[in-house]
């Protein structure tokens, strides 16, 4: 077990991890009008998603928001257990920043996101009244990784479809406003992802969150690290995988190899021989859709130290 991100517990996963790499133009060509809408702009509302909120936390993201307000939004907090939500609720605070915590599917957490929101906006409108303007809605920016449930989020605090969601990177390719009400207006942007990512670990986490483009790595190389994922996370408190879990579900023991480490290629082999025909292509997809869909229960990738 490594420590990393300021104290939080990472697998080490060197021998397993696939190499992932990606910036596609559309998003390079977003990140330049990002730049320009910050600037008209009150507030950024930005969405990280709950199973992994350090690798879905972009590194430019405080030099873009310099002195404006910020809040913090940690989307599909359904898909962790509720230990991993407290762990981390205390680790945000501990650092300064009050988490609001999100599952836009069902819209939990929706109006009390929004409420805050208007609150922030309350202080510009003061503002404003000193000056002898008239108040306006809160101009807001809501941002994050590609497919961490911003679209969905929009759709919830509107009460309707406005803005396209699915459960893919990529969707939103332009930046749009979206008016809630007479208090606040939302501008959605398309998924901004850094340039590059030193950190593997997290580039991996990204994958396998489904929160990147599918064509930035490959799907049997990413199910392979996801065993050795969560072999590790076993022992830890809070990220939700029972021992024997993936023996509870395909009916394939995970068993070790001579020096300790899992045998992922093994149990993918013997997985898939069971369940798809022996292609294990597809029993690679079947594991990582069965994770994206929580039915393999609430799993947390990343948890504080």
């Amino acid at each position: 077990m490594a420590t990393g991100h300021g104290g939080v517990e990472s697998v080490s996963l060197s021998a397993a991890a696939p190499a992932i790499q990606w910036y596609p133009g559309h998003i390079a060509k977003a990140e330049k009008a990002l730049a320009a809408s910050l600037e008209k702009v009150d507030l950024v509302i930005e969405v990280r998603d709950a199973r992994i909120p350090l690798a879905t936390g972009h590194p430019r993201l405080q030099r873009w928001i310099r002195d404006k307000q910020h809040l913090l939004v940690l989307n599909r907090r359904d898909m962790i257990t509720a230990q991993a939500q407290a762990q981390w609720d205390r680790w945000f605070r501990d650092q300064g920043q009050t988490p609001w915590w999100c599952d836009a599917k069902a819209g939990t957490g929706v109006k009390q996101l929004q409420q805050a929101a208007i609150r922030s906006g309350e202080a510009l409108n003061v503002r404003r009244a000193g000056r002898g303007m008239r108040p306006r809605p809160v101009r807001a920016l809501m941002l994050g990784f590609p497919n961490v449930g911003k679209s969905a989020l929009i759709n919830r605090l509107v009460r309707q479809k406005v803005v396209e969601s699915a459960r893919r990177a990529g969707v939103t390719r332009s930046l749009r406003w979206v008016r809630l009400g007479q208090a606040l207006d939302l501008l959605d942007a398309p998924g901004v992802l850094p340039p590059r990512l030193d950190d593997q670990q997290a580039a991996l986490r990204l994958a396998l969150c489904d929160d990147i483009g599918q064509a930035a790595y490959d799907q049997e190389a990413a199910a392979l690290a996801f065993v050795h994922l969560l072999h590790g996370l076993e022992p830890i408190s809070g990220a939700g995988v029972p021992a024997g879990l993936l023996e509870a579900r395909y009916g394939i023991p995970l068993v070790a190899r001579p020096s300790g480490r899992p045998d992922a290629e093994g149990w993918l082999a013997a997985a898939a021989g069971r369940h798809t025909s022996g292609d294990s292509l597809r029993m690679a997809t079947r594991l990582l859709d069965d994770f994206r869909c929580s039915r393999l229960g609430a799993i947390a990738l990343e948890l504080p130290g």
